[in-house]
This record gives C-alpha cells, sequence and structure tokens, in this order.
C-alpha cells in the first residue's frame, strides 16, 4: 500500500508562523468585553472550532471567575455567541497581517506532488476565513486540492469529519494511506480518530508560538526548550512523529511509507 496523501491544518502549520492571528483575535474579544486573558488561555484549546474555543476559555475556572466579578454572573451560552460574533469580523481583520505562507511550505507540496500524493487540509476558521487564506495561498503559490472546514462536517476538531470529507474528495482510501499534519493536540486526535497518521507541527506552530523573527532572535536554550516542550505535548497527544516544520516533514513521510511496506498501521 502506497501513502495516498497528506492533510495539512493551517495556521502555525502552513501558515502564520507561530498561530499569532487567532490569539490577536481572542485577546482582543475578550479584552473588549472586560475580561483580559492570557495568550496561554488563548492557545490552551488552539485547534477546536472557533466557537468551541471560545466556549472552552470562557469554561476555564480563572476566566469563569473573572467573567462572573465582572458582570455579575457566571458566562453563558449567549456571552459566547456574542465574543463569536466580534471574533468573526476581528479574525478576517487579523488574517490580513498574518497569512503569510511559512517558508518552505510551497516548494514541499510541490514535492509531493511529484511522488504522486494528493494535498487536503483542515482548520478550526470559518468557511470565509479560510477562503480568505486559500486566496492568499494562491498568490503565494500554494493551492492545496480540497480544504474542509468545521461549518461543514457535524462537528469540528477532534471529531474526523474534516478528515473523512478530505478523503472522499480527495478520492483517497483507506484512512491508514493518509498522514494528517498538524501543530496543536486536537490536529494529533483529529487524526487518530480519523485511523490516519500523524505528525506534530512544532518550531511554526502554537505550541512554540513564535514569529520567524521571534525564533531567529531567540537564545538557543530558550529554543531547545520550547521544542522539547512542544514535541512533549504533541507525543502526550498521541503523534506518531514530530518535526519542527512541514519543510521538514519528507523524510517522515519516507519512513511512514516504509511501516506500510511492512504492513505497520496507524
Amino acid at each position: 500500500m502506497k501513502l495516498q496523501g497528506v492533510i495539512f491544518d493551517w495556521a502555525g502549520t502552513l501558515a502564520d508562523h507561530g498561530s499569532r492571528a487567532p490569539v490577536s483575535a481572542l485577546l482582543s474579544i475578550f479584552s473588549g468585553a472586560g475580561v483580559s486573558i492570557t495568550i496561554a488561555e488563548a492557545r490552551l484549546s488552539m485547534g477546536l472550532a472557533k466557537k468551541n474555543h471560545i466556549e472552552s476559555i470562557l469554561a476555564s475556572p480563572r476566566v469563569r471567575d473573572a467573567w462572573s466579578q465582572t458582570s455579575g454572573s457566571p458566562p453563558a451560552q449567549i456571552d459566547a455567541d456574542q465574543l463569536y460574533a466580534r471574533f468573526i469580523p476581528e479574525q478576517l481583520a487579523c488574517l490580513e497581517s498574518h497569512s503569510e505562507l511559512i517558508d518552505g511550505v510551497s516548494a514541499t507540496a510541490s514535492r509531493l506532488r511529484e511522488r504522486g500524493l494528493k494535498i487536503g487540509t483542515t482548520t478550526g476558521y470559518t468557511r470565509p476565513m479560510l477562503d480568505y487564506l486559500l486566496h492568499r495561498a494562491r498568490l503565494q503559490g500554494f493551492e492545496p486540492d480540497f480544504s474542509a472546514c468545521p461549518d461543514e462536517v457535524p462537528a469540528g476538531r477532534p471529531a474526523p469529519y474534516m478528515c473523512f470529507l478530505n478523503a472522499i474528495h480527495l478520492r483517497a482510501y483507506p484512512l491508514w494511506a493518509l498522514v494528517k499534519i498538524g501543530d496543536t493536540p486536537v490536529d494529533i486526535e483529529e487524526g487518530l480518530n480519523a485511523g490516519m497518521w500523524t505528525i506534530g507541527i512544532t518550531r511554526t506552530g502554537n505550541e512554540v508560538g513564535l514569529t520567524q523573527p521571534e525564533w531567529d532572535s531567540a537564545p538557543d536554550h530558550e529554543k531547545h526548550l520550547l521544542l522539547s516542550t512542544a514535541e512533549e505535548k504533541l507525543m502526550a497527544a498521541g503523534a506518531h512523529y514530530v518535526a519542527p516544520s512541514v519543510a521538514a516533514c519528507e523524510n517522515i513521510l519516507d519512513s511512514i511509507q516504509a511501516r506500510l511496506d511492512l504492513g505497520d498501521r496507524p
């Protein structure tokens, strides 16, 4: 059995080094509601569909307590709905300055196609957000064969439905002939739930959280600590492999192919 395709995440994996756009938008909407959140709180549930992400932040004990103190009552569904309504235009605005492809993505995608692999994507973004990213990616030389978002399936990550939808449109099966690549634990869970091989992305993604210039200027000991922490978190989520970036995944795909040749399954 030969590998048939790769399904990528977007922010922190294909574009937006450090996954900064969603963090910026989340900090803004919570601050506007009178309850400031930390970057760590914004990143904790990264990868979920954005409405679910907001609900997860509201459910965390510290934010829930702060909300109660500010508003006089615990956060309710209507609060999550209102935050989400504010999030949508805020996120679209943030994407304008956080849609640059990560170094090596376009060239790597071309090489994957040369070896006969199909390319799909999943995301926590809505369709309008994803369409904007797709447009910007095309201008930079990358276009997947298919892209799915949570709006189009029964549930977003960690449910496997977006991966299933990709497999259908890519006409790729069995599911263990596909690889899910993403930078968050829920990306890994999504791939595992779909029965796919999984690769966790560290340096460019949410778990490190630095832009390319920030990474370049960070001292070596900090880089080592950040990478080690990210690797541990993604492996704990069940990742079969980890890599610093999409550009570093090709040898891993060779390893997965070798395991398939031996009859291994994810």
